[in-house]
């Protein structure tokens, strides 16, 4: 009886064949991460369905009911005028918070100065200050030079609060930015405020765009500040008058209502998301890897 031997070609290597044990076990991590993923999925997806669920619910099945007293100014507030302060606070806040963030994200990161790790130290500091531990001093403060009930010391306030983690992504971002791309450009005959223009701008544009989300975000979705800061009601943003309409006798809360006002307010935000996420990822990775 001769046994057939299977000789392997010269300088190729003899690769064996998956066995089914193998198989199977790499068949079940799989299959427990698309699980996962399908609870994870769920447990985000869940609430949203409710929020549109009540949204279009009415007393008699689906309906437009909800949306339809958002829009009839009652109680003397008016829904497109309360979008329209949103939308100026918001969008000035983000347009001074980028700016002061940029500018001084790039000092910290390429302008070091005696003092400069302990400025930038103290500018992270401020992350531990509750802002309701000093909502009275400002109060005062905004009251003590005519900006108390004004849409621009609003904005002021929300920018300073934006402010540290704005500066704290910039110097990130620049601090990521290889040092010989604005030598370079130094070198060729830019000046310092050309080369931080054509040159590191550019390269820093995850980093300005996840900063421009956040404080978008936080500004868009602020309540606390404004019903605190505002006393007129023709100055109301979005959210302080929603929180408004949807209150009933007794403390109550009419939920649909709520929840119409809730989906027209987060439309804006999963849009801007959706266009603008590439760079929010790269620019919240920035400076992580040399």
């Amino acid at each position: 009886m001769t046994q057939t031997q299977v000789l392997a070609t010269p300088g190729r290597p003899r690769i064996p064949s998956p066995s089914r044990g193998a198989g199977r076990t790499r068949m079940i991590p799989r299959g427990a991460w698309w699980v996962l993923a399908a609870c994870v999925a769920v447990l985000f997806l869940y609430p949203l369905w409710i929020l549109v669920r009540q949204a279009f619910t009415g007393p008699q099945g689906f309906s437009l009911e909800n949306f339809q007293h958002l829009n009839s100014d009652a109680g003397g507030i008016s829904l497109l005028g309360s979008l329209g302060n949103s939308l100026q606070v918001t969008v000035s806040t983000t347009l001074i918070t980028i700016v002061v963030a940029t500018l001084a994200g790039y000092a910290f990161a390429r302008l070091p100065f005696p003092g400069s790790r302990i400025a930038f130290f103290a500018t992270l500091i401020t992350f531990m200050v509750p802002f309701q531990a000093i909502i009275t001093p400002i109060y005062l403060t905004l009251k003590d030079i005519g900006l108390q009930n004004n849409l621009f010391g609003l904005t002021l306030v929300l920018s300073t609060f934006n402010l540290p983690f704005g500066i704290f992504l910039m110097r990130n971002s620049f601090a990521a930015i290889p040092p010989s791309i604005e030598e370079a450009a130094l070198v060729d005959g830019a000046s310092a405020f050309n080369a931080l223009w054509r040159v590191m701008l550019p390269n820093a544009v995850p980093g300005i765009v996840s900063t421009a989300l956040l404080t978008f975000f936080a500004a868009w979705n602020d309540f606390f500040a404004t019903l605190i800061l505002i006393t007129d009601q023709s100055k109301y943003t979005l959210p302080v008058s929603l929180g408004i309409l949807s209150a009933g006798q007794n403390n109550s809360v009419d939920w649909g209502l709520m929840q119409a006002g809730v989906l027209i307010t987060v439309v804006p935000c999963v849009v801007i998301y959706l266009i603008l996420q590439k760079y929010y990822t790269a620019g919240l990775l920035s400076g992580a890897v040399k």
